[in-house]
């Protein structure tokens, strides 16, 4: 883990609630003390001079940039892996080794230079799309950059600056917000222009509804959300008119402290699951090739170094550098042959693959190793608003008064977007509204300042997201003369019936909404000529103001106690449930506006003073309550019910308030119905103050942490990584971007995500679907099956060639196959089976079984054993077929002796490099396609160009072997009786073009000559056929007897596991 976020948690304790000690707090001062702290008046402002003197001081506002990483290190940081070193090594002795042979020119020199510019090639590919991804990982900062104000309205030297460049403000100066602008810095609000100003900050804080600001000082130890006379930098008012002043920029905004968490979270990234067991891999590769190079070159030492003992000592010693060379050429080749050099692009194959899968399921993959991470996903950290939820207001609940006095009238409200044609109102009198719905439609409609229009496939809100949801209910609602909701035909405006409404009743005059009387409240002139005011606002204040109320025909009655405390217990009971109330009343008395005709009425002075709206709104006439709130998504509770069948926990980290989140976690699944939750659901503040952080995170089932400000949602991530979970994180907001690249999958959402968020992340979801999470795990976890498929096929292939070249070394006999043909092999004759295993079909009980460990082994003592007796046959099969092509005219009456070549003993074979000392020793010619291989001038080439043959017939033996072991690799431990090969016809395919690109070789004089081979007769593939079928026989009885002992070998790794953790 990275210094940074080490030193992280430490640092939160000291900090929490408020910022560093030298920070002024000025949330919790008086307006008079914040002026007097920053030496400032807030009519004059600024002097320039003192500008740049605390420009001086305190720099530009604007946002650090980080130094990149040098492509140079970006290069060195490329060849940090075991597998990529060993190559380079390999790589770099055959160079040389091709430069020393060079100077013996002829054909030889073009093949023994292919092999190692072929692994440079592998490895500068390797490199490029290494730095590439490198290169990416800073964008988040960048786009952070973007949310930033570009330009402020400021007051210096007592005069109105418009449009200076946001980076030049320094703490201290005065600053005009209006209605639209995007905050520059962290303010402190000094003045209300407007009688309320309202921002919306969800992105930084969570906050699902915008937020109403005050000039009142807060406590010192509020949180980011509890500061109401705030405005933080990157924010955006949505309502109302300010004056601020200045007191953070730059790096000690908040917004600058997301940066810094963004670069840390950076600074700590770790490798992948994948990534970590491939390295513990390629070490032990590197152990056993070294081990096996050693040891057959230490075989051959007699070969090369002669000595003879004289009076009991070594003297006379012998050494012959070019045998040396030969026999370190064939360690060579054993480590080219041992290292499994289609691996990486294999797996880059597979998991890009992966990601196409993914993005037909709407989850867009932005770094290919997530695909397999998301497969050992043990914890899903989800936001609420918009992950869970819409992110979108709707009403859920609507209650009208009923036909008498005492009496209410509750209907359910379908549909959670913005969508009008989306739901209906549960028994609903369609076509036959009464005249209390009609007023309830009325107000909804008039006394809104929203709308909602289609982009693209979904509905977006212009304004106040509870007035669009108004808007979208009065749809719903339909209009009283027509037999057919409004929104029942699904083409047109969306809005006909809010319309319809302020065509009859035209707008006047507004009473804006205030924090004190906490309502707003219109004046219409209806189309009979008629003045009258409607009023929505918080049910508590609009009900005591109202001294009516009016009943489902219309008809006015006094509002007694009893229909008070109806209307009250009903306001409760939507409370409880976590929904946002509002009130609808009407007046129709309108005294001083009987005649109000605009602003030269008498009347309009009474509207300038907003303390004379509360008398206005007086002796109202109650018509009903809505209940409203951002809707969990259908699909949520069945995703998080696969998640607990799956083993994975969810955990909510949100922003918003605790009651509001506990409400939709009830609903959604992630606590039962009934649960205690005292110990489950806290605040973030609370879990930074718990003695025991990693137990209270330890605790089966779902947990919430509600009002949680982005270094909680890191350090909870933290914690979690620490303890061994493999851990996905979601979050759309800029408050949520530390945290995602913190996490092992960082999960941004598509369309209401912020650029900063999805730059961070792993993988963005194009629908904004919790429920896409889910089945991208179940899709990770099929890639990961896959993967161990093809891993096993490649590596059992790489053993059964290391087994080929020790035998031929350990029986001295001529070397069977070169480098570059066992670079073909594991390169292009593999890689299509290999690739082709990766399109297996999933199991169907993936999402039942729990999670894999992340430190779970890719290969298990029994799937080695298994490979080495598989590679112990292709060691001696191939081995096998080349000795059987020296000793033998048939084999298993298949006749080989048409091409004419001369058999020799097998004791002659293996002391071939005594050949010159042979007495009467003279092989015949023999053919090969259309060439003649004659040996008149030198016998004993026989057993070095000679051999080409023999080299042919084990080339194709490791080739077929290696083809029919691919059905091996279907399952891991089910017969091809039950999953035979057509189940995945890619595979089949894939064989026929591996098989393709050998005959390629053979056939083609150019190709066969830069290999070392020659065209095979019908007989010898018969031979090379007979030689590798029963390589599916031994994997058959393996399985059977791996079927018969799994459940000893399941509770044995059991208890090592158990005895590892303690």
């Amino acid at each position: 883990m990275g210094k940074g976020a080490q030193d992280y948690g430490k640092r939160e304790k000291f900090d929490a609630g408020s910022s560093n000690q030298d920070t002024f707090p000025a949330w919790a001062k008086e307006v008079h003390e914040c002026e007097e702290e920053y030496k400032v008046n807030h009519e004059s402002g600024l002097s320039l001079e003192e500008v740049e003197k605390r420009r001086q001081r305190y720099g530009y506002n604007e946002l650090e940039k980080h130094e990149g990483t040098s492509i140079f290190k970006l290069i060195l940081e490329q060849f940090n892996d075991t597998l990529v070193r060993i190559l380079l090594v390999a790589a770099v002795v055959s160079f040389v080794l091709a430069w020393i042979d060079g100077d013996e020119g002829g054909e030889m020199e073009i093949t023994a230079f292919v092999e190692p510019l072929v692994i440079f090639l592998i490895l500068i590919v390797n490199a490029i799309v290494g730095i590439w991804q490198e290169s990416n990982a800073e964008k988040a900062l960048e786009a952070l950059k973007e949310i930033q104000s570009q330009q402020a309205t400021v007051i210096r030297d007592g005069k109105r600056v418009t449009n200076l460049p946001s980076k030049e403000l320094v703490p201290g100066d005065i600053v005009e917000l209006k209605v639209g602008d995007k905050v520059p810095a962290d303010m402190r609000i000094l003045r209300l222009v407007s009688s309320t100003v309202r921002l919306e900050q969800g992105s930084l804080t969570g906050e699902s509804e915008a937020v109403s600001k005050t000039i009142k000082a807060v406590p010192e130890s509020s949180d980011i959300q509890g500061k109401k006379c705030m405005v933080f930098a990157g924010t955006t008012v949505v309502n109302g008119h300010c004056i601020c002043l200045v007191t953070e920029t730059g790096m000690n905004t908040e917004i600058g402290k997301v940066h810094s968490q963004i670069h840390e979270a950076a600074q700590s990234e770790e490798d992948t699951p994948l990534k970590k067991k491939l390295n513990e891999f390629g070490e032990a590769l590197t152990a056993i090739i070294g081990v096996v190079c050693a040891v057959v070159w230490l075989i051959n030492v007699k070969y090369f170094l002669t000595w003879e003992y004289v009076d009991g000592w070594p003297r006379n010693f012998k050494f012959s550098f070019e045998k040396c060379t030969y026999y370190f050429e064939i360690a060579v080749a054993l480590a080219v042959a041992a290292i499994p050099e289609g691996l990486p692009a294999v797996i880059t194959t597979c998991l890009a693959l992966g990601t196409r899968k993914m993005a037909q399921k709407n989850a867009l993959v932005r770094k290919l190793p997530s695909v397999e991470t998301l497969g050992c996903t043990t914890v899903i950290c989800s936001d609420k608003t918009g992950t869970l939820t819409t992110n979108q207001m709707a009403v859920s609940k609507l209650v009208a008064v009923g036909s008498r006095p005492g009496t209410l009238r509750p209907f359910d409200v379908e549909g959670t977007t913005y969508d009008p044609f989306e739901g209906k109102i549960q028994g609903w009198p369609v076509g036959r509204m009464d005249a209390n719905l009609q007023m309830i439609a009325k107000v909804c409609a008039v006394c809104n300042d929203a709308s909602v229009e289609q982009s693209g496939n979904h509905f977006v809100a212009n304004g106040m997201p509870t007035e669009a949801a108004l808007k979208v209910l009065v749809e719903k609602m339909g209009l009283p003369e027509v037999s057919d909701t409004g929104s029942s035909s699904g083409h047109g405006d969306p809005l006909r019936c809010s319309q319809l409404w302020n065509e009859k009743e035209h707008r006047i005059a507004t009473l804006e909404f205030d924090r004190d009387r906490k309502s707003m409240g219109v004046i219409v002139d209806s189309i009979s000529g008629k003045k009258s005011l409607l009023v929505k606002g918080a049910v508590e204040n609009v009900l005591e103001r109202s001294s009516f109320m009016q009943l489902l025909d219309g008809s006015v009655v006094e509002l007694d106690q009893h229909s008070r405390n109806l209307i009250l217990e009903s306001l409760r009971e939507m409370s409880t449930s976590a929904l946002r109330c509002l009130g609808f009343a009407y007046k129709d008395e309108l005294l001083e506006f009987e005649t109000y005709n605009g602003h030269d009425h008498p009347a309009h002075q009474l509207l300038l003073e907003p303390s004379n709206y509360s008398s206005i709104e007086s002796k109202l006439i109650f018509v009903g309550l809505v209940g409203l709130r951002d809707p969990p998504r259908r699909e949520v509770r069945q995703a998080i019910e696969d998640c607990r069948t799956a083993g994975i926990r969810v955990m909510v980290i949100t922003g918003d308030n605790k009651n509001t989140a506990e409400a939709i976690c009830h609903e959604i699944g992630v606590f039962e119905p009934h649960e205690n939750i005292s110990s489950k659901s806290i605040t973030g503040r609370e879990f930074m103050d718990h003695p025991d952080q990693k137990n209270h995170l330890r605790q089966s089932g779902g947990l919430l942490f509600s009002r949680a400000e982005p270094r909680h949602k890191q350090e909870i991530v933290r914690l979690l990584k620490e303890d061994g979970e493999v851990v996905a994180m979601t979050g759309d907001g800029v408050n949520d971007a530390p945290a995602l690249k913190l996490a092992d999958i960082g999960i941004a959402m598509g369309i209401s995500g912020t650029e900063v968020a999805k730059e961070a992340s792993d993988m963005v979801l194009a629908d904004d679907n919790f429920s896409t999470i889910v089945s991208a795990v179940g899709e990770g976890r099929s890639i990961y099956n896959n993967m161990k498929a093809f891993i096993r096929y490649m590596i059992s292939s790489n053993i059964g060639e290391v087994a080929s070249i020790f035998l031929t070394a350990a029986l001295g006999i001529p070397e069977g196959m070169i480098p570059v043909q066992l670079l073909w092999v594991n390169l292009v004759t593999d890689g299509p089976p290999a690739t082709a295993l990766g399109f297996n079909p999933p199991d169907k009980d993936i999402m039942t079984k729990p999670p894999r460990r992340s430190d779970d082994s890719l290969i298990t003592a029994w799937i080695l054993f298994r490979y080495l007796v598989i590679g112990l046959y292709v060691g001696i099969a191939t081995v096998g077929v080349f000795i059987i092509w020296y000793t033998h005219h048939s084999f298993m009456g298949i006749d080989l002796s048409k091409d004419g070549h001369s058999l020799v003993s097998y004791s002659e074979l293996a002391n071939w490099a005594k050949c010159p000392s042979w007495k009467g020793f003279s092989p015949s010619p023999f053919t090969a396609g259309e060439q003649v291989f004659n040996f008149d001038s030198n016998p004993c080439d026989y057993f070095q160009s000679g051999k080409i043959k023999a080299s042919t017939l084990s080339l194709s033996v490791l080739v077929a072997i290696e083809m029919f072991n691919s059905l091996n690799a279907l399952s891991e431990d089910g017969s091809l009786l039950t999953m035979p090969p057509w189940v995945n016809p890619w595979l089949l395919l894939a064989m026929f073009v591996s098989f393709g690109l050998h005959f390629l070789i053979l056939y083609v004089p150019f190709l066969a000559q830069v290999f070392g081979i020659v065209p095979l007769s019908l007989n010898e593939w018969l031979l090379v056929l007979a030689v590798s079928l029963p390589v599916i026989l031994i994997d058959e009885v393996l399985k059977f007897v791996g079927r018969r002992t799994i459940g000893l070998r399941t509770s044995s790794a059991r208890r090592s596991s158990k005895h590892k953790a303690e």
